[in-house]
């Protein structure tokens, strides 16, 4: 089936004028002739009219405000809670004091810890240099990693089912026989769409690169959202004896356990709800930010910058004409999240079966799935041109009937390699942690001894390594995201201010789709 190009776009003619384009001279650009002669003005607006940008591009207020007032709401309860029933810093401390008085030693208390604060100073500063290094390894070679962490995964799902028949633990081996098939043929299937997805990271990454000031707001909103969970964590531990009452229970087998009687489920559903809407605020603001930022470096290549106005107009624009859109979109996948964990909590508590809730959670897990991914399309939208979100749905819809799987095999092979460097990063730097217990005297006074010290160093190496190159690969995965959206939308501005990033891109896609243009 031949597919449409997506250089191929209509035009809107004047009333009275005729839409023609000529080529001529060595300058390549057209020439819109009308019934009459044509002043520079009316040209110019004719080419405005044109510009995808300028047709689709939203008036400017406040989209979905609701649902933004919903979120201050939300926050405004949980920092009354805290402030009312929290535990307080003072009541902390008397813990610590009393601690200390039972004979503690507060030198070898602080010295336990210093090995700890130091080696993850030290790691997160080494991750932050090495991520750098990777995203410039990226550029340069972007379809030689795609092909090597598509083939690192399918040798992980051989390494899984080998691991399972040798130490006897045949249901692990036949999922890994069964993965490993899976991803044998999807790698066979997706092969010939390796240099498209290449295109895209590259052009990915070179947004990102020209204003590299979206990758603080990034680091920022994490901070926030580290933050949020500390005083939601306190907030509910202050309320929890008024929750839930539990009390120490034998089970069947003889074993004591808690068991926690006539837990109230509505409260513990807002707990939750408010929780998780907090958290997917903070993550779509990032992503709906960085799609502003991309288009901005897509239409508008002179407002380029580490610190540009293309990356404070979209902050802006993200936080307040387009932040009830956010809100929207995050509060779908919140409640989704909320019931999953409460169903956990039913579980937990026996008061419903097994095999319902993992019936019940594999559902819920499904549509969030899907919500998530529609999310992800639908925020380049609010990003990019302003919509509200439901607007946004209808362009995601639209995309996928017009580009189908291509969106989506691309967005597949650059997350997959993508998480690959960052699991990269956070083995490093775990490798670093260990370094750090051998050759230093950091965790000499670690009181668990030696090897746990090596065990915590790189577990901390690990996480805050795979912390710290997740959140910048997070922003070109988005980057991404957009240009695979523009270039559906306005390949012809691509071509006019990035030729060569254009150029490539157009021969990637005629090698999947032969035939198309």
């Amino acid at each position: 089936m031949i597919q449409a190009s997506p250089y191929a776009h209509t035009t809107t003619t004047p009333v009275g004028a005729t839409n023609t384009t000529t080529f001529g001279g060595t300058s390549g650009t057209s020439t819109w002739t009308a019934a009459s002669n044509v002043g520079y003005n009316q040209k110019q607006q004719q080419e405005g009219v044109n510009n995808p940008f300028l047709i689709k591009k939203q008036p400017t207020k406040c989209r979905d405000p609701i649902f933004a007032v919903l979120l201050y709401a939300n926050v405004a309860a949980i920092l009354g809670v805290f402030l009312k029933y929290g535990t307080p810093v003072d009541q902390q401390q008397q813990q610590d004091a009393d601690f200390l008085s039972e004979g503690a030693d507060s030198t070898t208390l602080e010295n336990d810890y210093m090995g700890l604060i130091y080696s993850s100073i030290a790691t997160a500063g080494f991750a932050a240099v090495l991520s750098a290094i990777v995203l410039q390894i990226l550029m340069c070679i972007p379809g030689v990693l795609i092909k090597v962490a598509l083939v690192f995964n399918v040798i992980l799902a051989g390494i899984a089912a080998l691991v399972g028949f040798i130490f006897g633990n045949f249901i692990l081996g036949i999922f890994g026989c069964i993965f490993f098939a899976i991803m044998l043929c999807f790698a066979k299937l997706v092969w010939s769409r390796i240099p498209f997805a290449t295109a895209n990271l590259k052009t990915g990454c070179a947004a990102i690169r020209a204003n590299c000031g979206v990758v603080i707001i990034s680091y920022i909103f994490t901070a926030l959202a580290c933050g949020w969970s500390i005083l939601w964590t306190l907030a509910v531990a202050g309320i929890q004896e008024r929750l839930i009452t539990c009390e120490q229970q034998t089970n069947v087998n003889g074993n004591p356990v808690t068991v926690c009687n006539d837990p109230n489920y509505g409260y513990f559903f807002l707990l939750f709800l408010s929780f998780f809407f907090t958290h997917q605020v903070l993550q779509n603001c990032v992503h709906t930010c960085v799609a502003g930022v991309v288009g901005s470096w897509w239409f508008k290549p002179e407002s380029n910058g580490c610190c540009s106005c293309a990356v404070f107009g979209s902050f802006l624009r993200t936080m307040t004409t387009s932040f009830g859109s956010v809100c929207f979109g995050s509060l779908l996948v919140a409640i989704i999240q909320a019931l999953r964990q409460l169903a956990e909590q039913a579980r937990q508590n026996e008061e419903v079966g097994q095999m319902l809730a993992c019936c019940i959670d594999c559902i819920l897990s499904c549509i969030q799935a899907v919500v998530e991914y529609f999310n992800k399309w639908a925020f380049v939208y609010v990003g990019v041109y302003g919509y509200g979100y439901c607007e946004a749905g209808k362009n995601v819809i639209q995309l996928f009937k017009d580009r189908g799987w291509e969106a989506i095999i691309a967005d597949d092979l650059v997350g997959m390699v993508l998480f690959f460097l960052s699991l990269l990063v956070g083995l490093v730097t775990a490798g670093l942690g260990v370094l750090l217990v051998e050759v230093t005297d950091l965790w000499d006074d670690f009181a668990p001894g030696k090897d746990a010290a090596r065990v915590s160093a790189a577990v901390i190496g690990l996480i805050i390594g795979l912390v710290i190159c997740s959140i910048l690969m997070s922003t070109i995965a988005s980057s991404v995201n957009t240009s695979i959206v523009l270039f559906a939308d306005a390949p012809a501005e691509f071509e006019k201010n990035y030729p060569d990033l254009s150029n490539e891109m157009r021969q990637a896609y005629m090698v999947a789709h032969p035939g198309c243009f």
